[in-house]
């Protein structure tokens, strides 16, 4: 259990802290407007990325048994972490432009800058698939309980992350190229690292266990 939840918190801060459009966008419109703007396109994952979840868990439903397929999706997102955590490693801040005057509202520009970003999508059959299964198995007798703890924790800490960052930006556009920060980014590129390597791990055992069974 707490590796699951160990997972999901360094997870979400990895996501909510990994430069993209909807990190850009955060910054963009607490720079804009204000900080409450920001705090908007913060949240907006938690509009957009439910069916996301449920379309994930509907395939895990039907590859219970299926350990070639979950041995592959955990190799490709291990590799896909690896990638993401090499990012990290090699961030040295954000940099921060004065964003251009637009007129939608802020909740949406964040809900379509998800939408249209692959991460969501690779970060859910990649890296969230083998992570929901492996909760799965480890909660035998309530087996939504343990998924539905990742799902908390990751949220919570990418949308978290991504409200603090909203907030730091509103009281100090330089905290953003601080120090502190690239050590932050680099200590999550590593953590990143790690996970990636246990999925890789997860991923060969599966598949050896079938080549085993065969």
């Amino acid at each position: 259990m707490l590796d699951i939840l160990t997972a999901g918190i360094i997870l979400g801060l990895s996501a909510g802290l990994a430069p993209g459009p909807l990190l850009a966008l955060v910054i963009a419109e607490t720079l804009q407007h204000n900080v409450a703007a920001g705090i908007k396109v913060a949240i907006a994952p938690l509009v957009t990325d439910l069916p996301l979840i449920l379309v994930t868990l509907m395939v895990l439903s039907q590859l219970v048994d299926a350990g070639p397929v979950l041995g592959l999706i955990s190799i490709v997102g291990g590799v896909f972490l690896l990638f993401l955590g090499y990012e990290n490693l090699r961030s040295t801040g954000i940099l921060v432009d004065q964003p251009p005057q637009q007129r939608a509202s802020s909740l949406m520009k964040g809900a379509l800058a998800n939408v249209l970003s692959p991460y969501p999508y690779l970060f859910w059959f990649t890296v969230g698939a083998p992570m929901l299964a492996k909760a799965m198995r480890l909660s035998p007798v309530a087996p939504l309980l343990l998924p539905v703890l990742f799902v908390a924790s990751f949220y919570a800490c990418l949308v978290g992350s991504k409200i603090l960052l909203a907030i730091l930006v509103g009281r100090s556009k330089t905290a953003l190229n601080s120090r502190v920060l690239t050590l932050v980014f680099r200590l999550i590129g590593v953590l990143m690292c790690v996970l990636a390597f246990g999925l890789l791990r997860d991923g060969l055992a599966l598949l050896s266990g079938v080549q085993a069974a065969a």
